[in-house]
């Protein structure tokens, strides 16, 4: 798996692109939480349950079902994240759904559990690009950790960084593009107006 503040950077990046209007705080923490959130799986090893086993880690937690229930009942309080109830539903859904898809392009693990609970197999992406995390915090003061996170910040965290800048880009574009169409439909006709009303 990459590390868990690296599960982040996908609502992160969607979330500070695409602005506080479309993705207010509430559904950006919300959408960080979800992202993150599949990995509490790995409570299942203090436990006995094996890595491998459906409870295991990257189990029914990443799986297609779990990624797509869990937004589908939050939209019942989209109320609570002052956002309509597709917004929240898309941005938690591409949230969760991006846990396991970069799980999956690791270069270690078991696969991710996608078609459970209709079939047990686990499943990698064609390409294994990202260096494996290790679960113990000591071993990222090691070459391996280094390496680790040196991966993560080229694979994830600079093509979301590089998107998060292109939605930024979009939205100012977008605002100066109004501007004229503002002028054009309010301000203009309201002074034609002022005048006709004081110098007639």
């Amino acid at each position: 798996m990459p590390t868990i503040v690296t599960h982040a950077a996908v609502p992160l990046c969607l979330g500070l692109g695409f602005g506080s209007r479309i993705i207010p705080p509430r559904l950006l923490l919300a959408g960080v939480a979800i992202a993150m959130l599949p990995d509490a799986d790995v409570l299942a090893f203090k436990l006995g349950v094996a890595y491998g086993h459906v409870f295991g880690h990257r189990g029914f937690t990443h799986s297609l079902l779990f990624a797509f229930a869990l937004p589908t009942l939050a939209m019942l309080f989209h109320r609570q994240f002052r956002a309509s109830a597709a917004t929240v539903w898309s941005f938690l859904l591409v949230s969760l759904l991006s846990h396991s898809l970069l799980d999956s392009l690791t270069t270690g693990g078991k696969g991710v559990g996608w078609l459970w609970p209709w079939r047990d197999e686990r499943f990698f992406a064609p390409w294994q690009v990202i260096r494996v995390a290790p679960f113990k915090l000591e071993a990222y003061l090691t070459a391996r950790g280094e390496a680790v996170i040196l991966s993560e910040l080229y694979w994830v965290w600079l093509p979301g960084v590089v998107l998060m800048l292109v939605l930024m880009g979009w939205r100012v574009w977008r605002r100066s593009s109004e501007i004229p169409s503002f002028l054009e439909t309010q301000i203009i006709p309201s002074v034609r107006v002022y005048k006709r009303c004081c110098f007639r």
